[in-house]
């Protein structure tokens, strides 16, 4: 049996979310597609980057959780959260929350000054969203995408390493497709049990969401295209083979679009990422091609 101690350790320990904190590899992404992937410095740099970054993105879930206690009282799978349960005392998680706060932006400063401000404007971004913004319908979607694209620029802080404007698209792009996807889901739960979980929600209809996740996938699978054949991406990887990592894009999308449609199971999308091994199987597929054109473009893995 668990004992109580343990229980509430475990509480303490989901109360920052750490499974969470696997968004924060989207400061690796720049690195990536420079090219340098392999190179210590960086890695150490980011790995220092990664760490700032979760340590204040879990003290904003913690006051996520305190500001929304009584809607997530009422929700199927959020009222299980340590403070929604009465598991963890809400005093005693202001002060990690603040705690938190002080150590990610006080070594994010001492990492690098550009990153240390980036992250403050992340901080700063979801302080506004937690306090009413994520109350405004569509605007809070485009915030939330928002939060991806400074992780993006965050990496490119630290490493100085240039991040072209089709990459930022693409980011904003695909983390609006996972933000409607979830704003999907709470509607859904909304239709079952009458209960409205988010006041954004007053804003949206099924036939709305659907509309914009349908339009917004298809921009996506549109861009990256379009980012695959550009000249001057072409030029930066000197290949032209770029495009043959469309379909690991596609059959990506087309299967988060089957759990969120066909399957409703939109409402976490780290959750999917972890559990469903069609998604995982794609992201592997893709970054090793892209991994063969831009690490090892000896290898005639693709042909002319």
């Amino acid at each position: 049996m668990v004992s109580i101690k343990e229980s509430v350790l475990s509480g303490y320990i989901k109360l920052l979310r750490p499974r969470e904190w696997i968004k924060n590899i989207f400061l690796f992404i720049p690195l990536f597609f420079a090219g340098k992937a392999f190179a210590p410095s960086y890695l150490f740099d980011l790995a220092g980057g990664f760490f700032c970054f979760s340590l204040v993105a879990s003290g904003i879930y913690i006051l996520n959780d305190i500001r929304d206690l009584n809607s997530d009282r009422n929700h199927p799978v959020k009222r299980n959260r340590p403070l929604a349960s009465g598991l963890i005392p809400k005093n005693p998680a202001i002060v990690i929350m603040i705690l938190l706060w002080v150590l990610g932006l006080t070594f994010g400063y001492l990492l690098k000054e550009k990153f240390g401000f980036i992250l403050s404007i992340y901080w700063a971004l979801n302080l506004a969203y937690s306090f009413g913004l994520k109350n405004i319908s569509i605007l809070d979607i485009l915030m939330v995408s928002a939060g991806f694209v400074l992780r993006v620029k965050a990496g490119g802080a630290i490493t100085s390493i240039y991040i072209t404007t089709w990459l930022i698209i693409m980011i904003f792009l695909l983390s609006l497709i996972m933000a409607i996807a979830k704003r999907r889901d709470d509607f859904l739960i909304k239709l079952d049990s009458g209960i409205e979980i988010r006041k954004a929600g007053k804003g949206y209809n099924l036939d709305f969401l659907n509309t914009m996740l349908g339009l917004i996938s298809g921009i996506t699978i549109m861009a990256y295209l379009m980012y695959t054949i550009s000249p001057e991406v072409m030029a930066r990887h000197n290949s032209y083979r770029l495009y043959y990592t469309c379909i690991f894009v596609i059959a990506g999308i087309l299967r988060y679009l089957q759990i969120t449609f066909v399957e409703k199971e939109s409402g976490s999308p780290t959750q999917v990422l972890y559990k469903d091994r069609f998604i995982q199987i794609c992201i592997l597929l893709w970054v090793l091609s892209f991994y063969f054109i831009l690490y090892a473009p000896d290898i005639q893995l693709f042909p002319e």
